[in-house]
């Protein structure tokens, strides 16, 4: 199957069946396009997965921007990337028309509730896979707890610590105390 049709499907699935935003369908798209067709291996995908957060808009757009042009230049960029939007573009429309039909309460909340719980675990499982194949050195791990930690906290912004993280890779590949990546 050529490859930009693979790039579509894979990120038309991922966006039609994966609540919570980009990075909760990463277990789907490692599935389909690392171990299922070989297009990619796990440790690129998390890294383009990594990039796609620090650029702002939307985290699946950007991903499959990044992997789909790795995969197969622009016309997979340009594959990936409306396989990603398309669901999301459909369900919007139908979802701000209906949404004011729908009851605000009883088990139409509690349909709601159990979403937000489902989507939960998938970011838990996307953190958990970037982690995975993100941190390498003691430092990374200490750097990810401490802006896990004051994320939580609400202590810092996102953007600051995503300068902040960049600012001490830099100033550590400069001294050589880290010869890697931070």
């Amino acid at each position: 199957m050529n490859k930009n049709i693979k790039l579509f499907k894979v990120y038309l699935m991922a966006g039609s069946f994966t609540f919570s935003g980009g990075m909760a369908m990463l277990p789907l798209v490692e599935r389909e396009l690392c171990d299922k067709h070989n297009l990619m291996d796990k440790q690129t995908l998390y890294e383009y997965s990594a990039l796609a957060q620090t650029f702002p808009g939307v985290i699946a757009l950007n991903n499959a921007c990044f992997v789909g042009k790795k995969i197969n230049g622009t016309s997979g960029m340009i594959a990936a990337g409306l396989g990603a939007i398309f669901p999301a573009y459909v369900l919007m429309s139908i979802a701000t028309v209906l949404y004011q039909l729908l009851p605000q309460e009883g088990i139409m909340l509690s349909v709601l509730a159990g979403i937000r719980a489902t989507s939960t675990a998938f970011l838990f499982t996307a953190a958990l896979g970037v982690a995975k194949h993100s941190l390498k050195t003691t430092l990374q791990i200490v750097v990810a707890i401490l802006c896990f930690g004051l994320t939580v906290l609400n202590l810092v912004s996102a953007p600051l610590l995503i300068a902040a993280a960049g600012i001490i890779g830099f100033v550590l590949i400069l001294v050589k105390k880290e010869p890697t990546c931070l």
